[in-house]
């Protein structure tokens, strides 16, 4: 029996959500980085990242590549790139919206503090 694919897309975007995952994809946006670049730049341990890695390797999402010690890991597509960048933009216009209604909010709040204007 074949997977329905709004099944398989939740499948894909729960693999996704994991911070770490996400950031490690962020990072790779740019080309192949070293396991030690990423390390630097995320702060866990080593075995967590191998963890996260794995999933993502065996998701199809990355890849990796050995040059001699060194492993690098990079995208597997440029999809995965484009995904982080409409997320940021979809993010951008919620966290824009929900600030313009704060402020509205802490104007209205202001303004009901002050109360009538006194005669």
């Amino acid at each position: 029996m074949q997977v329905p694919l709004y099944q398989a897309k939740a499948e894909f975007f729960r693999m996704l959500g994991h911070p770490v995952r996400i950031r490690v994809l962020e990072l790779l946006q740019n080309g192949p980085v070293p396991v030690r670049e990423l390390l630097n730049e995320i702060d866990i341990e080593p075995s967590n990242l191998s963890q996260q890695l794995a999933v993502l390797r065996r998701s199809g999402i990355v890849v990796s590549i050995r040059d001699g010690s060194t492993v690098s890991y990079a995208l597997a597509g440029g999809d995965v790139a484009e995904l982080l960048r409409a997320a940021r933009r979809i993010l951008t216009e919620l966290l824009t919206g929900q600030s313009e209604l704060l402020a509205e909010l802490r104007h209205t709040d202001a303004a009901a503090r002050s109360g009538p204007p006194v005669q």
